[in-house]
């Protein structure tokens, strides 16, 4: 089994690394925070003292950052990854960037033949604890190939969606249509409350039909429970969905419902509930309605 370092321990990386040890690979980590580096050590891991150390041990990086910019340093920027990687060795980037950002890494690391996957993954920090993401791939096929035993130690599934970028624009893709179905789910249980019909009963009597969803399934009954704590936060959809406007904007794709959507969840930011669950979209409607969504 090829060595493994994993870089950027946060809500999803640590239970992805763990994921790794578990299936037995040999994992070395890094994260700014040592706390989570020792929590990682503890279950198996080797500590790595930086991006360039991980990089010059390991003949396969997994980077799990929160944005284009963490990724873009961790891997191009001093003591980083492209100081310390071997010729032949891949890079899979597994964060939520911009597509733009994804091939320009790529190329760069093409330049001393060390092979890219970017590899965002969907699912949530539930998934990420079960090993079972929905994992998007840009690539080549023989790279993609090769680390799909890596990839199955980490979700339930894994497909290849064309070159360099294609995983992250199919990932842009997902979020566009998880938040415009969050704000569909809020905008209806608020019209139920508000026109006195019991929002549970009208989940369960949708949730076959048409309108049925796996969005509708997860968030229907946390608002209906006043459940907002994060599985998924506003702050990082918020990040997602400018990403989704910025290569919108790029290509010339419009993209109105994602930014009605954003505005939304803007509102929401300045009302301090940047770390709630993108659920709490539903408190935007709310308070439009005067109305509050619960068991009743």
């Amino acid at each position: 089994m090829s060595k493994i370092g994993f870089i950027g321990l946060g809500i999803m990386g640590k239970p992805m690394s763990r994921n790794l040890i578990k299936a037995g690979y040999e994992v070395v980590v890094y994260n700014r925070s040592t706390k989570a580096i020792q929590e990682i050590v503890e279950a198996g891991a080797k500590a790595g003292v930086s991006p360039k150390d991980v990089a010059e041990q390991c003949e396969i990086i997994i980077t799990m950052l929160p944005n284009s910019p963490q990724v873009r340093e961790v891997i191009l920027g001093p003591n980083g990854v492209l100081e310390g990687i071997h010729p032949g060795s891949i890079v899979i980037d597994m964060s939520s960037i911009a597509p733009i950002v994804s091939r320009e890494i790529a190329e760069v690391l093409a330049g001393k033949s060390v092979r890219f996957l970017d590899a965002p993954v969907s699912g949530g920090e539930p998934k990420a604890i079960e090993g079972t993401l929905s994992i998007m791939v840009g690539g080549m096929l023989a790279d993609f190939e090769e680390c799909y035993p890596i990839f199955q130690a980490m979700g339930s599934s894994a497909l290849l969606c064309g070159d360099v970028g294609a995983g992250n624009v199919t990932k842009l893709a997902n979020q566009i249509i998880v938040a415009v179905n969050i704000a569909a789910v809020s905008e209806a249980l608020v019209l139920a409350t508000k026109a006195g019909v019991n929002p549970e009963a009208v989940y369960k009597a949708i949730r076959g039909g048409l309108a049925g969803s796996t969005v509708l399934d997860a968030k229907a009954p946390l608002m209906i429970e006043r459940r907002f704590d994060p599985g998924f936060r506003i702050g990082l959809h918020i990040k997602d969905l400018n990403n989704v406007l910025e290569t919108g904007h790029e290509i010339g794709s419009p993209l109105p419902l994602t930014a009605s959507v954003m505005e939304m969840m803007q509102v929401l930011k300045a009302q301090g509930l940047e770390q709630a669950d993108h659920g709490a979209l539903v408190q935007y409607y709310e308070k439009l309605a005067q109305s509050e969504v619960s068991r009743g």
